[in-house]
């Protein structure tokens, strides 16, 4: 039954590899279980509410990924969305939480309708390769560095913008946090040298594990990391669940701002998710000679109806995780994998206690290490051509930066369009390309 559904032997990968992959990719994404309800309860949502609609919102989007395209791609509401829905539209703007997820749900239906009239297909397969591979690149230094930054190793700094966190000064706290997340860097790089199965979940799990004893020899005095029993309101759910159609959401709506809220959601999301399956997709070796990925439409259609499901539920924008990579790392290559990620989302709600205990410690050695066998990519790009070689490396270098997948993109297409053009060689660009350049120089300009 697994294979006729998920065709394994045709992906060269059987259950074990799909089933470790899933879990992986779980371990790696189970921290926006803590962090979205922390985001969007400044809004005024409850938290519980929240937590709930995170796990439903993922386990849905995740299972559409996996029966509608196949793809071990795992998705949930997205970082960066949940900020501008809580900081920007409702706190900033002074719009209620209910009209902000009424403004997702719409952004869903838009996203829908550019899925299934080939607007989306045509983007992604209008990107050239090269700067496909740049963007594969870029993510991986992406990843990385949130890995970096999850572990405290990497901290703010006036005078650089960022530096090595003092060991010395804080070592019961940030020090020793640090530590143990290089240390789980080093037990990943291990196994993986000597090819053992599972390298990224046994290294998340023997990070916690060291964590724990550290905590419990008194040796780390930072957030516990043992799971607190507590329990959590099932019934809490019912305050978000279609709040996105209530009275409130449409409470004192001014159509131009809902209009420029609307699309600053769409234009992130479609090019986060963009960029995120391209990055997974070149690492799975899932691209095909010309650079485009099979049954994309399918998969860009799951992420757009779970971003309108999510809304539903009561969280921001559901998108497709760069943290997927993990467990395509470990030889994901079928919707499998995204089945056992979103049954461990599900699993989640009842549960939320053990899973939102795994530190950010633990889970950030997945995510540098990740970004190593991303940025292997880089051999694949041919240097030799500054049209092809400059615009990608500018989208390599400010993805990372700019902290941004979707920025990184229009560095890179504005870029690759502008040194084409001047250099004598528009034929070879896209008209598409021509069109995306303008957008992002317009959104920039308007947004």
């Amino acid at each position: 039954m697994l294979e006729k559904l998920f065709h394994l032997q045709e992906n060269k990968t059987d259950v074990k590899t799909e089933v470790i992959a899933g879990l992986t990719t779980f371990m790696a994404m189970a921290y926006i279980l803590a962090v979205n309800p922390a985001i969007l309860s400044a809004s005024g949502m409850d938290a519980n509410a929240i937590l709930i609609a995170t796990a439903l919102a993922s386990f849905v989007g995740t299972f559409l990924m996996a029966f509608l395209a196949n793809y071990p791609f795992a998705l949930a509401p997205g970082l960066g969305l949940n900020a501008y829905f809580a900081y920007t539209v409702v706190l900033g703007m002074g719009y209620s939480w209910q009209f902000a997820l009424f403004a997702v749900f719409v952004e869903g239906l838009v996203f829908i309708v550019l899925s299934l009239t080939n607007v989306r297909e045509a983007i992604f397969n209008a990107i050239p390769l090269q700067l496909k591979k740049g963007v594969s690149v870029g993510i991986g230094l992406f990843v990385a560095f949130i890995g970096l930054e999850n572990a405290g190793i990497v901290v703010n700094s006036d005078a650089t913008l960022v530096t090595v966190v003092s060991f010395r000064s804080d070592f019961r706290n940030a020090g020793i946090a640090a530590l143990l997340a290089i240390i789980g860097v080093m037990i990943i790089s291990i196994l993986h040298v000597k090819k053992v199965k599972g390298a990224i979940l046994i290294g998340i799990v023997c990070t916690w594990i060291l964590g724990i004893l550290a905590q419990v020899c008194g040796l780390y005095t930072g957030p516990s990391v043992l799971p607190s029993w507590s329990g959590i309101n099932i019934g809490a759910i019912g305050s978000t669940f279609g709040a996105c159609f209530s009275a409130e959401a449409f409470s004192g709506i001014r159509v131009l701002d809902f209009i420029v809220i609307m699309f600053s959601f769409l234009f992130v999301d479609v090019f986060d998710t963009l960029g995120t399956l391209i990055g997974c997709a070149d690492n799975a070796d899932m691209l095909d000679k010309d650079g485009k990925l099979p049954r994309i439409k399918q998969a860009l259609l799951a992420d757009a109806i779970a971003t309108s499901v999510g809304a539903i539920f009561g969280t921001s924008t559901t998108t497709t995780f760069v943290e997927s990579s993990s467990g395509v790392s470990e030889g994901g290559r079928t919707g499998l994998s995204s089945v056992v990620t979103g049954l461990l989302f599900l699993l989640a709600i009842f549960l939320s206690p053990l899973f939102i205990a795994i530190p950010s410690f633990a889970t950030a050695p997945a995510l540098i290490f990740v970004g190593f066998l991303m940025v292997t990519a880089v051999k694949d790009i041919n240097f030799e051509d500054g049209c092809e070689a400059i615009p990608a490396f500018l989208a390599m270098l400010s993805m990372p930066l700019m902290y941004s997948i979707s920025d990184g993109i229009a560095v890179g297409v504005v870029s690759y369009v502008v040194i084409n053009l001047c250099t004598g060689k528009a034929k070879k660009v896209a008209p598409l390309m021509y069109i995306l350049a303008v957008l992002f120089i317009l959104k920039y300009i308007f947004l």
